[in-house]
């Protein structure tokens, strides 16, 4: 496949080795192959921020440009106040219009930093359904969009079968025709031939191209992608504080460094394929040679994403906040670390090794094993063993036998947190409440 001359990588093929491609339409990679085509994926601006779940989406339309397609970014701004009713199984809030223009401004910042604007034929564009759905009047759109789709066809759509029971609006009931509209337009106006997303809107993706057909007889197609669960069947993308975002003011990069750091072994060959450009080979011989170290392939995982989605140098703060604990860190280190992020670095923690004691509890306490006894919930006789091992550090510094025996007395990280560290990766945290 060559378009201006130069051989660009086959957009199917790409997605099926890395197991992204679910389903598409009849004759798709022929016109993929035959010229450079306009493709796009819609985004729903119910958030100031979009998430990880949304990153698969993102990859696609990266994915699309790589193959030397144009990929265009479709913010919701009309059909966010509608709300769609895929994979929903209730009635969603309906959103005001100055929270739904904050969002749109959040997506829009976002997704500007995935795509290359700026860079020919195939630029991306960023587009906003708002812009084109704003004097469409009722008359109109009936006469010139649901004259064309039965109801019979839109009743068969799975989002509309799984809501019946419970109930559904007409405003969730007709969201596939704003959407397949939405196709419509932009085949008319921009050239667009494809349309990609998420295997749970094939429903309201074959409207649109089956729009385009009775309006036009014009063709196009459709493509969708695995919904990403984890091992277990689950929905991937949520951390025990809820979604993981994009948005650094709504999940810190730390904390987003981590979540990757911190996913089941299991989930690495899907993740590392989904989540980032690197090839088949990369990707295989990294399995190969860490076949029995999966922590090495999540730092890969971890730094790849953390570093295209935030920065490089964000990576490398999350990178130096993750080593406080376990790393080569000293007392100076954590010193020097704002206590925002130090914080955020304690909050990961167990919750039960993090223990609050009044300047008075403090104090009461006779001697550093009555502390770390305390603290870490082990007999003192247990305490002793590992202090005469080596195995117990407070503020990274080994405890002797002599110091266990003498009274608490310390110069407190930031004035108020207290460090202690069982065997290599036990960690707790005193905090002092004055």
């Amino acid at each position: 496949m060559t378009f201006g001359g130069n051989m660009k990588k086959n957009l199917i093929e790409e997605l099926r080795w890395r197991g992204m491609l679910h389903d598409l339409m009849p004759h798709t990679e022929e016109q993929l192959q035959k010229e450079m085509t306009t493709g796009y994926i819609g985004f729903d601006p119910t958030a100031s921020s979009l998430h990880i779940g949304n990153l698969v989406q993102i990859m696609l339309l990266k994915h699309l440009q790589l193959a030397g397609h144009k990929p265009i970014a479709l913010v919701g701004g009309a059909t966010g106040m509608i709300g769609d009713p895929s994979g929903k199984s209730a009635e969603r809030q309906m959103l005001s219009e100055e929270t739904l223009q904050k969002n749109i401004d959040g997506v829009r910042k976002q997704l500007a930093n995935f795509l290359d604007f700026d860079c020919g034929e195939n630029s991306a564009e960023l587009l906003n359904n708002y812009d084109w759905f704003k004097d469409f009047n009722l008359l109109q759109f009936l006469r010139e969009v649901g004259k064309h789709i039965t109801v019979n066809y839109m009743m068969a759509k799975d989002s509309v079968k799984n809501r019946l029971e419970s109930g559904i609006s007409f405003t969730e009931f007709s969201y596939q025709l704003f959407q397949g509209y939405d196709f419509y337009w932009l085949y008319k106006n921009k050239n667009c031939k494809l349309q990609m997303g998420g295997s749970d809107q094939w429903g309201n993706m074959t409207t649109g191209s089956e729009l385009i057909r009775r309006k036009d007889s014009g063709e196009a197609y459709v493509v969708t992608s695995h919904l990403i669960t984890k091992s277990d069947g689950t929905k991937f993308g949520k951390s025990e504080q809820g979604n993981v975002w994009l948005d650094p003011k709504m999940t810190s990069p730390y904390k987003f460094y981590q979540f990757w750091l911190n996913v089941d072994d299991k989930d690495l060959p899907k993740l590392l394929r989904f989540f980032t450009l690197f090839s088949k080979e990369e990707i295989e011989n990294w399995e190969k040679e860490y076949a029995t170290n999966p922590n090495a392939l999540k730092k890969i995982l971890a730094e790849d994403v953390t570093r295209r989605v935030h920065s490089e140098e964000a990576l490398k703060e999350a990178q130096k906040a993750s080593d406080l604990l376990f790393g080569k860190s000293t007392w100076t280190d954590f010193e020097n670390t704002e206590e925002a992020l130090l914080q955020e670095v304690f909050d990961a923690l167990p919750p039960q090794c993090v223990k609050t004691f009044s300047t008075t509890d403090f104090e009461s306490f006779a001697t550093n094993y009555d502390l770390i006894s305390q603290v870490m919930n082990t007999s003192k006789g247990d305490i002793r063993r590992l202090v005469k091992d080596n195995g117990i550090s407070i503020n990274k510094d080994k405890v002797t036998h002599t110091q266990g025996d003498a009274k608490p007395e310390y110069k407190f990280l930031k004035d108020k947190y207290l460090l202690l560290q069982k065997g290599k990766k036990e960690y707790f945290v005193v905090i002092i409440e004055n």
